[in-house]
């Protein structure tokens, strides 16, 4: 039975509209890690924050449907909406966010990245741009990461940060697509995520089928903001957030439903 999304939170940024809401982040300069404070500008709707990964709400088989809209085709940052397990977080509980150390990536999302984006393990895949993208890792228990995260200093050595990116590509399982449509005007949307695979479908027409069906469970993330990051195939890094004009995403009509086994 087809229902709305249950249990969304704004965190911020976020104002309902006709059927929905807009998320949008004011106008700003740019920065470096150390300008988080300042230069960070997010706005988001979630239903995992407060939640241990092992309790994310959702598992297959499940389809998310929504129509968007953005208010330009090249925003400077990340923006899109789907399912994912938060990998990177660092809050350790701040914000109202549960304490959650750093873990590999699991995700089903239509994603928008600006050209200072450099975000796929596998050179063939597109790495920014508009894209339906899906990755699966197995999990690992937080022991297995440590050592990855102590030698994180290390990757500023442009050979190591190669040889850790060729070590990443054969532990995430990736698949991606570009899209080739103008973000600013309505169109809809849908995932179907299946223990075994997952279907991308823009306007109704496939643009993805994959077998790379990320590792439940996962949480719904929508989100625009003025962040980048980079890892490019010949190990330059890159993080940061970029200046931007005031900019917005609607979302309406959002939808799950749960699909026969």
């Amino acid at each position: 039975m087809m229902r709305a999304a249950e249990g969304l939170r704004p965190r911020r940024g976020v104002s309902e509209i006709e059927g929905g809401w807009r998320l949008a982040i004011p106008a700003g300069g740019g920065g470096g890690p150390r300008e988080l404070a300042a230069a960070y500008r997010l706005a988001e709707l979630e239903d995992y924050l407060h939640l241990p990964r092992r309790r994310f709400p959702h598992r297959p088989p499940l389809r998310l449907s929504l129509r968007a809209r953005a208010s330009a085709g090249d925003l400077p940052g990340t923006w899109g909406f789907g399912w994912w397990n938060d990998p990177f977080s660092l809050s350790l509980g701040l914000g109202g966010g549960v304490r959650r150390i750093p873990a590999l990536p699991n995700a089903a999302w239509f994603f928008f990245a600006s050209k200072h984006n450099y975000l796929s393990f596998q050179d063939h895949l597109p790495a920014s741009g508009a894209l339906a993208a899906a990755f699966r890792t197995a999990p690992l228990p937080g022991w297995a990461l440590a050592p990855a995260a102590l030698s994180m200093p290390l990757l500023a050595l442009r050979p190591l940060a190669r040889l850790a990116r060729r070590l990443a590509a054969r532990l995430i399982k990736e698949d991606a697509a570009a899209l080739a449509h103008d973000p600013t005007e309505w169109h809809a949307y849908e995932i179907e995520w299946r223990e075994n695979a997952v279907s991308f479908r823009l306007d109704g027409r496939p643009v993805l089928e994959t077998a790379v069906s990320p590792h439940p469970p996962l949480g719904l993330v929508l989100w625009l903001d003025n962040q980048y990051a980079a890892w490019r195939p010949d190990g330059s890094l890159g993080y940061g957030f970029l200046a931007n004009d005031p900019a917005w995403i609607e979302i309406r009509a959002l939808a799950l439903e749960p699909l026969p086994a």
